[in-house]
């Protein structure tokens, strides 16, 4: 009992450190080096010794090279016009199911994760151009911005996703196996806001009025789709038939996307600069919130706070079902007041070792954090989704929010049904991995 009033403590130092105001990285090393020191009896000389070794192991990781160069994939991309041609392209597909183009905000944001990796860049991208479609040809309004913000969260779980990378290096998880891991649950989660919007749209018709046929034609609509088609397969297929590694794949994909824009003349010095910033600013932020989880996870090792709290967990018997929904309603709270990356850096060093002392796999662990991260993309007060769809649409917080419920509680089927049937997860890599 001491070990859980110990972590009860350790978790209202960092709240109280973060209500502070302090930046999330800052955060995590007070907390670590304060528990090294208040509960380990560490000296000063000792901390920094453990810290440095650290600091220098993950200076020279390989697998985190894979972070910065998936985010200047999806920044170059997003500066492009690849919105603009997914949106013709995907409009012939979808305008003769129940819906019509509404499914474009599904379909457009499952095609661009698959290049991206990042639920932010993922809606601002689609969102650009079919929120004002949408608005213009007479969709209802909710439906629309719902759509959007719970589709755009696909960009951290359908591969390559930020988030997984992070999950991998952690837990020490193969990161190849956790993107094959992500694709059937991306897919079921997509299949699910579709025969959502299909439902909606056959119940109350004025929600998507019926468009007049012409335009584009499908044999026309595929050139547009095949820039992300190639990337896709050039960056996939190679992790996926174990060609390249991410790290390599990610290298490629970087080429293959500068190839893309120079040959359809829309590389500039300009748009290269402007994605350079960003991918630097994404890439410094993610890295550091990795590197100092690094540290409070140490920290907490050398505390034998993980070992000691899941064996006390173990000892109230719970049952498996009980425990993943005590850390779906743990993630859902945390959700509310963190990023994706924050959550899943702090959390890990307690929640994992429980995980695996339960019996599950480490790898559907990683696939199910993530759509519990993804339910605290569109939950207020600081939903990234939210924020990005305000900034677009000029509604509401609270208006997006709700408008995106429905998307929420279809998320957590989604892991209610990879909870009870673990193959959704597990057969895919079992297959192309063994």
């Amino acid at each position: 009992m001491d070990m859980v009033w110990i972590a009860a403590g350790v978790a209202a130092l960092l709240l109280t450190v973060l209500a502070m105001g302090t930046w999330v990285f800052a955060a995590l090393v007070v907390v670590a080096m304060s528990s090294l020191w208040w509960l380990g009896d560490f000296d000063l000389d000792r901390i920094g010794l453990i810290f440095s070794r650290i600091l220098y192991r993950a200076g020279n990781s390989w697998e985190l090279s894979a972070i910065p160069l998936f985010i200047l994939m999806g920044e170059l991309i997003f500066r492009s016009n690849v919105s603009e041609r997914l949106f013709k392209g995907l409009t012939p597909l979808t305008r003769p199911f129940p819906g019509g183009i509404l499914h474009t905000n599904v379909f457009g944001c499952a095609l661009f994760a698959a290049v991206s990796g990042s639920s932010a860049a993922t809606t601002a991208t689609i969102g650009k151009i079919t929120t004002r479609e949408l608005a213009d040809r007479g969709y209802d309004r909710n439906l629309a911005i719902g759509s959007l913000a719970g589709a755009g969260s696909l960009g951290l779980l359908i591969p390559p996703s930020i988030v997984m990378i992070v999950y991998g290096v952690q837990a020490e998880v193969s990161i190849s196996k956790l993107f094959m891991a992500g694709v059937l649950p991306g897919l079921l989660i997509a299949a699910l806001y579709s025969g959502f919007i299909i439902l909606r749209s056959m119940t109350q018709p004025r929600l998507a009025p019926r468009q007049a046929t012409g335009g584009i034609g499908l044999w026309q609509a595929l050139p547009l789709l095949a820039p992300v088609a190639v990337l896709i397969t050039i960056v996939m297929g190679s992790i996926y038939s174990g060609i390249a590694t991410p790290s390599e794949a990610a290298a490629v994909g970087v080429a293959a996307t500068l190839g893309l824009l120079a040959l359809e003349r829309q590389l500039s010095v300009a748009l290269l600069i402007d994605a350079l910033k960003g991918t630097l600013i994404s890439a410094t932020m993610v890295c550091s919130l990795l590197v100092t989880a690094m540290l409070l996870s140490t920290a907490m090792g050398y505390l034998h706070l993980p070992k000691e709290l899941a064996a006390w967990i173990a000892a109230q018997q719970f049952t498996p079902l009980v425990l993943l929904l005590a850390l779906a309603v743990f993630y859902i709270v945390l959700g509310l007041f963190l990023d994706g990356i924050s959550i899943t850096v702090m959390s890990l060093p307690i929640t994992l070792p429980i995980v695996v002392l339960a019996g599950f796999d480490p790898l559907w662990f990683g696939v199910f954090l993530v759509i519990m991260v993804e339910l605290g993309q569109i939950t207020p007060p600081v939903g990234f989704n939210l924020f990005v769809l305000q900034g677009m649409t000029g509604e509401s917080i609270g208006r997006i929010a709700w408008a995106a419920f429905p998307f929420f509680l279809l998320m957590c089927l989604a892991a209610a049904m990879i909870s009870l049937w673990p193959s959704i997860v597990l057969w895919l890599p079992q297959q192309l991995a063994g």
